[in-house]
Parts: structure tokens; sequence; C-alpha cells
């Protein structure tokens, strides 16, 4: 039986003295797309935070069947696990290719992706491959971020709220962008507000409220299930 890429069992978290996490658990398969739904609000962010190591997490956290809870971010990073946060983070004053090599985990051996590769597969990043980064528009600059973090060649990636605050049109292209990373064999975790994106790109949908997952299944499962979309995500 294959295991889980990444198992998460009994997650908590706090900031100071906010009990934030209040028990997560999740899974994810090698090569699977997950979706993590919910409201503002409830732990989305920080248990995509938690597993990266930026918040002190208490529980069992298993990657690639290691375990991983409390180890620093850079360590977790160089085992495989990439992060794309929500603050789009680059470097504003390095060219678009300059900001992508800066990506590679090792410079000694070729991953699954080349500059040129991340840069022909998005012709957006293309056309200015040579123009600072600081420049790009919002949606370029999550683009650049995500193409980043593939250069370290992660065998799962948390992208977290990828879409906030850009255009619909930017939108879409962001969610044929996850959709294509998907096909690479990359495992996804995805934390998104919005359903369309999600339940298109998503093998699995866990939904999250007051610190925990309160619902699992399948999009096809999410979609028959008017009460948890009442309870757990409308307004």
């Amino acid at each position: 039986m294959t295991e889980p890429m990444l198992k998460v069992r009994d997650l908590h978290a706090y900031y100071g003295k906010s009990h934030v996490l209040q028990g997560v658990n999740l899974e994810i398969m090698p090569g699977e797309v997950i979706a993590l739904l919910g409201r503002n609000g409830v732990g989305r962010s920080t248990t995509a935070k938690a597993i990266m190591g930026e918040v002190r997490p208490r529980g069992e956290i298993h990657f690639k069947g290691q375990p991983i809870a409390g180890l620093e971010s850079h360590r977790i990073a160089r085992m495989g696990l990439g992060y794309v946060p929500e603050s789009r983070d680059i470097f504003p004053m390095m060219s678009v290719r300059n900001n992508l090599i800066l990506g590679i985990k090792d410079m000694r051996r070729h991953g699954k992706y080349t500059v040129d590769q991340m840069l022909d597969m998005f012709p957006n990043l293309r056309a200015r491959a040579d123009n600072l980064a600081g420049v790009l528009s919002g949606g370029e600059k999550q683009m650049l971020t995500m193409c980043r973090t593939l250069m370290g060649d992660p065998d799962l990636i948390i992208i977290d709220e990828p879409t906030e605050g850009l255009a619909p049109k930017i939108v879409q292209q962001i969610g044929d962008m996850i959709a294509e990373i998907a096909k690479t064999g990359v495992s996804i975790l995805l934390v998104e507000q919005k359903l369309s994106i999600a339940l298109r790109i998503a093998n699995r949908v866990y939904v999250m409220g007051h610190g925990e997952i309160v619902w699992g299944g399948t999009p096809a499962d999410f979609r028959d299930r008017e009460d948890v979309r009442k309870e757990w995500l409308e307004v």
C-alpha cells in the first residue's frame, strides 16, 4: 500500500495565547492535489506555516515517512517540500531570470525544470525575463513565486491563496498554471478561497472550521453537500 506523501496528525499551533490549530488531521498521497477550504481566519494559512516550520507546531507531521514537526524551514525545504506563501515574496531589484535561478537548491544537478523550461511554460514571464521583478503585475509575481519554488524540484508544493486580489482573467491563468504543475506529478496542497479553481484542480477537498478539519471528500461529494457549504463556507 502506498504511503502518504504528507501525513498530519493532531496538529496544534498557537499565536501567543491564541489556540489557532486544534487538532488538524490530513493526508496527501503522491501525485495528489488537495484543496484546503474554509472561511478566512479558520487556520488554513496557519496549517501551511506549521507544516513548513514557520509557526511552531505541536503534533505529528511526516513527510515522505520522515518526522518534520519542529524542524527549521530550510531543512524541510531541502527534503523536497516547497512553499508558495500568500505574500508573493520576490526579490524586486533582481531580474525575473535571476529570481528563478535563486530557487535552485543544488546547482550540481538538474531538477525537473530548467529556467528556460519555466519561461517556455509561462510566456508572461518569458517576455519579462530580463526585467526587474519589482515591475511585474500581481499575477506575474504570483507566477514567478510558484516557478521559483518549482526550480527547487519539490515533491510536494504548498500554495497559499494564489488568486487573492487578482483580476478574473489572471485567476484563470493561475488556475491553469497549477493544473499544469499537477500534470508533472508534483503533489499539491492548495489553500484557496475560490471554489471554481479548487474544485477544478483538486482530487480531494478538506474543509476547515474553528482550527480543525470538519469535512473531507471528493469534489463531487462536496458539490452534493449544500449543508457543508452553508455551515462552513458561505458568509
